[in-house]
């Protein structure tokens, strides 16, 4: 490949609330600057970065995609990412490779909550962004107040490079604030203009917000602030250095606007993306630690460089197999060399380069430092991974993943069905790290978990297409535990005769409830050889045996101890299976009378809700008889941190997401047992019975 030098690419990400238009932005640009030869529509399904079926079938983004294109001299790697709640854990993987950003934000919808959360992870990986406003033709779009909505709702600077001529289906054109010229469109899809003077009924909005713009690009540099404070103007180049500047910066964003689906606006963003958006020379040095020393390592964005990439994205395909997408940082590497990766401690054959193209790859003999490419069929190497020199290793810290927020059992939907499902969604979520599969032992139930149920509705859509395995989703049985609550000693003898040899054994034992967590012990008391040696670990085996199936719901009874303190044996008749039996017969006889009760599993959540959300979360906390630990102020937003019990937030994920308007998010995990209380009780014992029928 090689065709443009390093500081001659772009790596640009789409980014913003689902339903902006990032998808019609994309297949804009792809055919505004001719890699496809008609514009591509999400609606219709001719999209070609949302490929997918089930994407086609929803009509939004499920998956990042990526595209390239050439547009005067620069190479751009563009990321279509998603959207919406379910699958913005994808958008975040592509925040790390990122050089800039363009955020989506829709004329009529404004800044909405996925909006918010991008734009605080944008900062995270201090990504420049640019916005663009879309939708400018459609019925209540109003660009001035969604550029006010920015700046009160992600507390920017958002500065207007552009302005709209017309309204809603009045609107017709966008005049530009630095050369303050107007482009007529034609409306034909092909973005055809004529470029004119600005209409007089815009020429004193116009100015106005030229003169904002002027005095914001002059502050982002001292020698232009000088300038403009004796001359109160500034040249375009000098506009344009100080835009750049102040995107770099940070200090303020750019604001464009225009229509995807109309093809208006979007060769003057590209041209804006040039000057605004970074290299990967202006995004610098990045930093790492040598796997063999720990000590710090960095890369310059150089070819000459030693080689260093990473892995932010994994496509399987039951037919093509496993294709890895990684941001090279620096150095060369070509096609069938042999790479390091440092996570996995092994070397691994690159084959083909391969530079995305949607739903397709086009083969190129190299990639430079700011390359974005693939490569297929690498045997360890996972998403997150670092791939480098094995002579000069390093290794780039991986984002953290984000934790699943709900989990639904699988059931087969035709029987011998099982492997085939587990082996098909072990290579989904080789794609996708939030998507997590288990087998719960104590249930033995599939478990699956994801983000949403839209997003495990999806993986198990498919399951089916890719791998033809169907299942049906049902709610997971919460894995309770029972207890006992008081001291008491048992007797059992088992004696049976039938003829020949015998069973007999006899055991005295005594049954302590312990402290949570402390497990399960046996405590050999035995005087005077009552018992033999050699029979006593067959009582504990027989208590251990059934101890995993208590007397309330037949759940695994913990922390207790059990003493063995006296007993009697047969000669002839005694067996370590008789001892077994007693011992375990002995063990059930006590737990009902040990005052049993039921245990559930109580999980600690951090909540993480706008400020005006708190009471109303809270409230709701309460009424799932959670515990309140504090909060940490977050920005705008608070972090609740809360004990709930599992079995009240099976189905929090969605119910959060109505609480907070799509603000919310959380995080889940184990934390302890606690009691359940006995108002409870009965209702549960009732389930249980039933579930036997």
């Amino acid at each position: 490949m090689a065709k443009f030098e390093t500081e001659k690419l772009r790596n640009l990400g789409i980014v913003g609330q689902g339903d902006a238009g990032k998808t019609s932005l994309v297949e804009a640009i792809l055919f505004n600057t001719g890699m496809t030869d008609r514009l591509g529509k999400v609606d219709d399904g001719s999209s070609n970065m949302d490929f997918e079926p089930e994407e086609t079938k929803r009509k939004i983004t499920l998956s990042s995609s990526l595209h390239h294109c050439e547009w005067n001299g620069h190479e751009l790697h563009i990321a279509d990412t998603p959207g919406y709640t379910n699958f913005l854990h994808d958008t975040r993987g592509c925040m790390r490779i990122l050089g800039g950003a363009v955020l989506m934000v829709s004329a009529v919808d404004g800044v909405k909550a996925q909006t918010q959360t991008l734009w605080r992870w944008a900062e995270e990986f201090e990504v420049p962004r640019i916005a663009f406003i879309n939708k400018l033709d459609r019925e209540r779009s109003d660009y001035l107040k969604v550029v006010d909505d920015m700046e009160k709702t992600l507390s920017c600077r958002p500065v207007a490079v552009n302005m709209p001529i017309g309204e809603e289906l009045a609107f017709k054109g966008v005049i530009d604030l630095i050369k303050m010229k107007a482009r007529i469109f034609q409306f034909d899809e092909k973005g055809t203009y004529e470029e004119t003077d600005i209409p007089a009924e815009y020429q004193d909005e116009a100015q106005r917000l030229h003169v904002m713009l002027m005095e914001a690009c002059a502050e982002s540099d001292d020698e232009l602030m000088e300038k403009y404070l004796e001359t109160e103007e500034l040249t375009d180049d000098e506009i344009l250095r100080g835009l750049r500047e102040g995107t770099l910066t940070g200090v303020f964003t750019p604001v464009f606007c225009g229509s995807a689906t109309a093809n208006i606006g979007i060769r003057q963003l590209l041209d804006y993306i040039l000057i605004c958006m970074p290299s990967p020379i202006d995004k610098g040095t990045q930093y790492g630690t040598n796997p063999k020393t720990g000590e710090a390592e960095e890369r310059r964005p150089d070819p000459k460089e030693p080689f260093s990439a990473m892995v932010f994205k994994t496509v399987s395909d039951p037919f093509t197999g496993k294709l890895n997408i990684f941001r090279v940082y620096s150095g060369t590497v070509k096609s069938d060399s042999t790479v390091y990766n440092p996570n996995k401690d092994c070397s691994e054959r690159l084959g083909q380069i391969l530079l995305p193209e949607g739903k397709k790859q086009k083969p190129v003999s190299e990639a430079v430092a700011g390359d974005i490419v693939a490569v297929a069929k690498l045997k360890e190497t996972t998403t997150g991974d670092t791939l480098c020199d094995a002579a000069k290793p390093i290794r780039y810290e991986c984002p953290v993943t984000m934790k699943p927020v709900i989990s639904f059992a699988l059931e087969p939907k035709n029987k011998g069905d099982e492997e085939k499902i587990f082996s098909g969604l072990t290579k989904l979520a080789e794609e996708d790290s939030t998507l997590i599969l288990l087998r719960d032992s104590e249930t033995k139930e599939m478990i699956i978990s994801g983000m949403g149920q839209v997003h495990v509705e999806v993986a198990i859509e498919k399951l089916k297409r890719k791998f033809g395995a169907e299942v049906f989703l049902k709610e997971p049985k919460v894995p309770y535990r029972e207890a006992i609550k008081k001291s008491v000693d048992q007797h059992y003898r088992h004696k049976k005769q039938s003829g020949g040899r015998g069973q007999f054994a006899d055991v005295h034992i005594r049954l302590e409830p312990k402290k949570r967590g402390e497990g399960y012990e046996f405590v050999d008391k035995v005087v005077g050889g009552v018992v033999p040696r050699q029979y006593i670990p067959a009582v504990d085996k027989g208590i251990q045996e059934v101890m995993h199936k208590g007397p309330l719901g037949g759940f695994p009874v913990m922390d207790f101890s059990v003493t063995l303190y006296d007993g009697s044996h047969h000669s002839v008749d005694s067996s370590e299976m008789a001892f077994k039996i007693a011992g375990s017969m002995a063990f059930k006889k006590a737990c009902l009378a040990a005052s049993p009760v039921l245990l559930e599993p109580v999980m600690s959540m951090d909540i993480t809700v706008p400020d005006e959300c708190v009471g109303d979360v809270i409230g709701d906390m309460n009424s799932r008889r959670g515990k309140v630990l504090g909060m940490d102020p977050q920005g705008h937003s608070q972090v609740v941190k809360t004990h709930v019990p599992m079995a009240e937030v099976l189905k929090y994920a969605p119910e959060l997401r109505s609480m907070t308007s799509d603000r919310g998010l959380f995080t889940m995990e184990f934390s302890h047992y606690e009691e359940v209380p006995s108002h409870l009780m009965a209702k549960l014992m009732e389930e249980f019975k039933q579930e036997e029928v």
